[in-house]
């Protein structure tokens, strides 16, 4: 199989599970919004969007540290046995 096959398996498969665990953060950041009262900071549009923010760097970075197990789940599904190393 070609190496250059590999690397872009591999890239897509870790930006997939940064969309995925910046999808999770989203979701759990929209959670607490809509729980917190009406003068929390977490309601604050500027606040938002720099959480929105961060969350998305820490979904890249948990990404391409692997730390979810998406990323290698897929990979083992499309890489032959010997090319499908996970770690």
């Amino acid at each position: 199989m070609d190496k250059a096959y590999v690397a872009k398996a591999t890239k897509a498969a870790v930006e997939f599970e940064s969309f995925f665990i910046s999808h999770m953060l989203h979701q759990m950041r929209e959670s607490t919004r809509a729980i917190a009262p009406d003068d929390s900071p977490t309601k604050d549009k500027v606040n938002q969007d720099m959480t929105d923010m961060v969350d998305n760097m820490l979904a890249g970075n948990m990404a391409q540290q692997r730390a979810f197990g998406v990323a290698d789940a897929i990979l083992r599904q499309i890489l032959p046995a010997p090319l499908n190393k996970t770690s």
